[in-house]
């Protein structure tokens, strides 16, 4: 019998009801217990190992909506929109503009490649970049799917949010026509897209055939060279399932410095279980944020060590980590950032301020610098001081990792949800946080998104 830390509430995997839950520490490990008087007991770890839970977590000074779009009804999670009991505003907004895809993968948040979807139309994207600049006209966009690259007017959907004020553009892509199509590319460039997110899950074959169901590896690379060639900042993004690909962690990350300036970092994303399950996902089917922490340490021997990752100034502590470091010529990390196990304890942070510093942070750290680099190896350059060669090399050469842990019907928290700063635009006008957008019950039924297939999503 473990110790009841705090009370929250939740939903039933089964049915989407409402229901009370709480956190339950148990040795090292958290779990989310919760019980549906229909359906049951359900037990679900969301913390297992270092850094401590107790240590992690932080309370945080509320930024309420300033113009709640829909009214409290129902309550959390059943009223979106967002309603005026949401306590983050928005800091990302991400528009699937198309739901057309080139992969058909096992793991899919979007449910993408569903026929009859119709693409958003300009008029239906720029009436939300009208709203938009009127009631978070600093958001960051997220240009998402399916695959967005599919439309041959993306640049357009950049130079349109560009007119309106918006300044940073992802695209979240599989990479697999900017692998090909450079032109295509330096024309996002040039419409003003800010950087690539790209699907990249392991560094062999042998993964992507388990995940995305074909070799994907030389494509990726391709992709990523294409963005070196169009002077385009890249964040490689691997789903992260056990068994399959989290004995790679470190490999990606050597990838990935190997490749800085054009790649940035690396955003982890552990597994999600959405779609229809005949049987809830296992615990030892979940790797929890610390456990990501671990594997970053011993994978790159100490390279990365877990001191160095901080808890989300943005969203909910429990949602996710980062930490960001500067390579050095002699291939070292200096971290920039070291965790306050002591502030993170006890003193509260200001919600508004966290997002305005995520979104600044991201805006600057994951686009490739524009001034042109410099040679400075120390051999090339030893008449520079060691702060100068630090201070330029902060500039090209600062690499970023992080993870975040989205939430599904087994692991959703509602005081973590309140707190979610990355919306989605709904076509109705609605925006909804990603993870109540992305819900979905054991036998695949939604609250908000409309799905066609089922899917396992990470």
């Amino acid at each position: 019998m473990g110790e009841v830390l705090s009370q929250t509430e939740s939903v039933c995997p089964e049915c989407l009801q409402r229901i009370p839950a709480r956190r339950v520490q148990e040795d090292a490990a958290v779990f989310l217990e919760k019980t549906c008087p229909q359906h049951g007991d359900f037990r679900t770890v969301i913390w297992r190992g270092e850094p401590a839970y107790s240590s992690w977590v932080r309370p945080k000074t509320p930024s309420y909506p300033k113009n709640p779009r829909t009214a409290i009804k129902d309550g959390c999670p059943y009223d979106c929109g967002l309603c005026a009991d949401h306590r983050q505003h928005t800091c990302s907004v991400l528009f699937e503009i198309t739901q057309r895809c080139d992969l058909g993968c096992p793991v899919c948040f979007a449910d993408a490649g569903r026929a009859g979807d119709s693409d958003w139309s300009l008029a239906e994207i720029e009436a939300w970049f009208q709203r938009l600049k009127g009631e978070c006209p600093t958001a960051n966009i997220q240009l998402s799917g399916g695959e967005p690259s599919l439309r041959d007017d993306l640049a357009e959907i950049i130079r349109l949010g560009r007119r309106y004020g918006f300044t940073y553009f992802q695209l979240n892509t599989n990479g697999l026509r900017l692998a090909r199509d450079l032109d295509f590319l330096k024309a996002l460039k040039a419409a003003g897209l800010s950087s690539v997110f790209l699907q990249f899950d392991g560094t062999t074959d042998t993964i992507y055939q388990q995940i995305r169901g074909r070799a994907l590896l030389a494509e990726k690379l391709a992709a990523i060279e294409q963005c070196r060639l169009a002077g385009m900042g890249v964040m490689l993004v691997p789903t992260l399932i056990p068994g399959v690909n989290t004995e790679d962690i470190g490999n990606i990350i050597r990838l990935g410095l190997d490749a800085l300036p054009t790649v940035r970092g690396v955003h982890f994303q552990p597994i999600s279980y959405f779609g229809r399950y005949s049987a809830g996902p296992q615990n030892k089917a979940r790797i929890t944020l610390p456990e990501v922490m671990q594997a970053i340490e011993a994978q790159t021997n100490g390279l990365i060590p877990t001191s160095s990752f901080s808890p989300p100034g943005c969203e909910n502590a429990l949602c996710s980590f980062h930490g960001s470091y500067v390579q050095m010529p002699d291939g070292s990390l200096l971290p920039t950032s070291r965790r306050n196990e002591a502030a993170c304890a006890c003193q509260p942070i200001v919600a508004a301020e966290g997002a305005a510093k995520s979104r600044a942070f991201v805006a600057s750290h994951w686009s490739v610098p524009e001034k042109p680099l410099l040679d400075l190896s120390l051999q090339a350059s030893p008449s520079l001081g060691e702060w100068d060669v630090f201070l330029e090399r902060k500039r090209t050469h600062t690499f970023c990792l992080s993870a975040m842990a989205f939430q599904d019907a087994w692991t959703l928290d509602l005081e973590r949800l309140r707190d979610c700063c990355i919306h989605i635009a709904n076509r109705d006008g609605r925006l909804v946080p990603f993870c109540a957008y992305n819900l979905s019950s054991r036998n695949g039924e939604t609250l908000y998104r409309e799905t066609h297939e089922t899917h396992a999503a990470g």
